[in-house]
């Protein structure tokens, strides 16, 4: 047998598994759902071995998507850990066997905290399935270990099980993108979410600001006291109408002009593209890039307030 034939089946195990419990997901599964949405504290996800990684990354999952929660060593646990839970909480326990002796010795101070015991096994008939108010077993689960030994497909259920109660928690609380962006600032998604065009923003002084008779020489004078490539040009009441850029200005200043006369009325692009000041710097990423420019104004109530560049929003790690 090929290398990448023994690999398939182990996919295919896996998939067999996940396909299985799927079609078989009950009320247990809207139990377990409902006792996290109620939780008042947080959920603590509890495993030993390779559970106690599915627990870590079920209880990353959770928080990340708008329900409190943590994982904890349930060996630490007997260490003062048992501390960290309160009797708002809601523990899921997860074990295969559900007869493991480090999650077992927990339960009797989890049932004095007070908290609401949850599990997770594939033992219907184990210890830990009579120590839960609610438990959900994943029965007949064969592992995609060629011994059919090593935790395999088992914490693959597991883990989708829990992305599964995360997202289904996430849905039902109206869990949004801008409440997800807030817990993800760092990462280019967050910011995505949650960094507008004017956090970016050049300010615009009034003077600034140029007219159809403003001549090169103060044109000139405008961008060079500025720190963006573009001028914006205003009517009398001080709205948006244009823009002139600098390089509309060097090329003009190249050809045989009187720049202390000549004015910039040629060099103005009118009804240029702009973005809101309550616009998301991606907006205005993709308007630059859909029209392959390198600047946009931000107006108030049509008149402008400052520019935002692009290479500044790509700077800080915001793509398309």
């Amino acid at each position: 047998m090929k290398k990448y034939e023994m690999a398939k089946e182990v996919f295919e195990k896996e998939i067999e598994a996940l396909k299985n419990i799927s079609y078989n997901l009950d009320e247990v599964f809207d139990k377990m759902l409902e006792a996290i949405i109620a939780c008042q504290g947080k959920v603590v996800f509890i495993g030993m071995g390779k559970s106690g990684h599915i627990a870590g990354k079920m209880a990353a999952t959770m928080s990340s998507l708008g329900t409190c929660a943590i994982s904890i060593h349930p060996g630490e646990c007997m260490h003062g850990d048992l501390g960290m839970i309160q009797k708002s909480d809601v523990v899921v326990l997860i074990s295969y066997s559900g007869e493991s002796d480090e999650i077992l010795r927990i339960i009797p101070s989890i049932n004095i905290i007070g908290a609401n015991i949850l599990g997770i096994t594939c033992n219907r008939n184990s210890s830990l399935a009579k120590a839960c108010k609610i438990v959900q077993v994943f029965e007949n689960v064969k592992e995609a270990c060629h011994m059919g030994l090593a935790p395999t497909t088992s914490t693959t259920v597991v883990l989708v099980y829990g992305d599964a109660l995360a997202v289904t928690a996430a849905r039902l609380k109206g869990f949004d993108k801008k409440e997800f962006g807030v817990f993800h600032p760092a990462g280019s998604l967050g910011k995505r979410l949650t960094v507008r065009s004017i956090d970016l923003m050049h300010g615009i002084h009034d003077e600034h600001n140029i007219n159809e008779n403003t001549t090169l020489t103060d044109a000139l004078i405008a961008i060079s006291e500025s720190d963006t490539d573009l001028l914006t040009v205003v009517n009398e009441q001080g709205k948006l109408i244009g823009i002139v850029t600098n390089g509309d200005l060097k090329r003009k200043i190249k050809e045989n002009v009187d720049i202390y006369v000549d004015t910039v009325k040629d060099l103005i692009h009118f009804y240029p593209y702009f973005v809101d000041v309550s616009s998301m710097a991606v907006e205005a990423l993709k308007i630059m890039e859909d029209n392959g420019i390198h600047s946009l104004p931000i107006v108030k109530e049509e008149h402008p307030i400052g520019v935002v560049e692009k290479r500044d929003i790509l700077k800080i790690g915001i793509y398309l």
